[in-house]
């Protein structure tokens, strides 16, 4: 069996691939993900907000990547939720254990969220 085609470019084709396809999901996410949507809103508020909060710059970093993280879990959730719904749309103890799996892992990365944040502005 090949693979797929598109694996043997090499060089700045590769990366201006990559760029696109990378767009292409975010865009995918935005359009068809509510969670995605209200996670990059909570985004586009939180990341301002820790650059102008009065914190030293390990704190801006830390708050900052806690956010994102949340949006990086959710764009993998969603991938492996899409992925078990082409596989079939039945019901299935593994497919519900893999999409429950998945929305705990963004559960968790939002409550570090809240952790990292609590502890640099309260600790």
């Amino acid at each position: 069996m090949q693979e797929s085609p598109f694996k043997g470019k090499t060089g700045l084709t590769r990366v201006w691939n990559a760029f696109h396809y990378s767009m292409a999901g975010l865009a995918a996410a935005y359009r068809n993900e509510d969670a995605f949507r209200q996670e990059a809103w909570l985004a586009a508020v939180l990341i301002p907000l820790a650059l102008f909060l009065p914190v030293g710059a390990l704190g801006k970093a830390l708050m900052i990547a806690s956010v994102l993280l949340v949006i990086i879990v959710e764009l993998v959730n969603s991938a492996l939720e899409a992925t078990v719904d082409r596989i079939s749309l039945d019901h299935h103890h593994l497919a519900k254990r893999a999409k429950d799996i998945g929305s705990a892992a963004v559960f968790v990365a939002l409550v570090n969220v809240v952790v990292v944040w609590g502890l640099i502005l309260f600790a």
